[in-house]
C-alpha cells in the first residue's frame, strides 16, 4: 500500500497545534454525517469503535483498540449535520462538513493536539484511517488494517518527519 501526506500541521488560532485533513466526497451530507456519528460505520474506518451520546456533554466510549486501553471521551459540541467534535485522551478531534454542488460533501477532520511532537504520529495514523473511509465512501473494501500496531504506517510517519512535522512521541503497540 502506498500512501502520501496529505495532512497539514497547523496552528489555530488560540496558539494550539492540530493536524488537519480534508477530503471531497461523491455523497450528501448526511450521508457522510453517519460515516462520523455512527457506531457501525465509524468502525470501519476510525481508530476504534466508538459509541456516541450525540449531544453536547454526552459520552464517548471508545474500545476495541488492541494497543489502547479502552476509554471514554466527551461530546464539545454538534450542529447536525455540519459539526461534531469531542475531547479524545486529551485530544480533540473535530469533523466539519460542508456541502457542495452535486450532493458532494467537504470533510475536514481536525485532531487538535495536547502536545506537538505528536502531530507525526497522529497525522500518519488518520492517513491509515482516511484511506479506509476514502475506500468505504467510494463501496469499496479497505484491505489490510487501518489502525494499530500492524498497520503499514512507517512509511508515512517517515514522511511526515521528513517534512518537518513535529515528532518523538511514543507509538502505541511500538514503544
Amino acid at each position: 500500500m502506498s500512501l502520501e501526506r496529505t495532512g497539514t500541521f497547523v496552528t489555530l488560532d488560540d496558539g494550539r497545534p492540530a493536524v488537519r485533513f480534508t477530503r471531497t466526497y461523491d455523497h450528501p451530507v448526511e450521508r457522510v454525517w453517519r460515516f462520523v456519528t455512527d457506531a457501525d460505520e465509524l468502525a470501519q474506518w476510525f481508530p476504534s469503535r466508538a459509541e456516541i451520546d450525540l449531544r453536547p456533554g454526552g459520552t464517548i466510549t471508545f474500545s476495541g483498540d488492541p494497543n489502547m486501553e479502552d476509554s471514554t471521551g466527551r461530546v464539545i459540541a454538534v450542529d447536525a449535520p455540519r459539526h461534531l467534535s469531542f475531547d479524545w485522551g486529551g485530544d480533540e478531534v473535530h469533523f466539519d462538513l460542508e456541502a457542495l454542488d452535486g450532493d458532494r460533501t467537504r470533510f475536514t477532520l481536525t485532531n487538535v493536539l495536547v502536545a506537538e511532537d505528536t502531530a507525526a504520529r497522529n497525522g500518519a495514523g488518520w492517513e491509515l484511517c482516511l484511506a479506509a473511509l476514502d475506500a468505504k465512501a467510494r463501496g469499496e473494501r479497505f484491505e489490510g488494517p487501518h489502525a494499530g500496531a500492524e498497520a503499514p504506517w512507517k512509511e508515512i510517519y517517515r514522511a511526515y518527519v521528513d517534512a518537518g512535522v513535529p515528532s518523538g512521541a511514543p507509538v502505541p503497540g511500538q514503544d
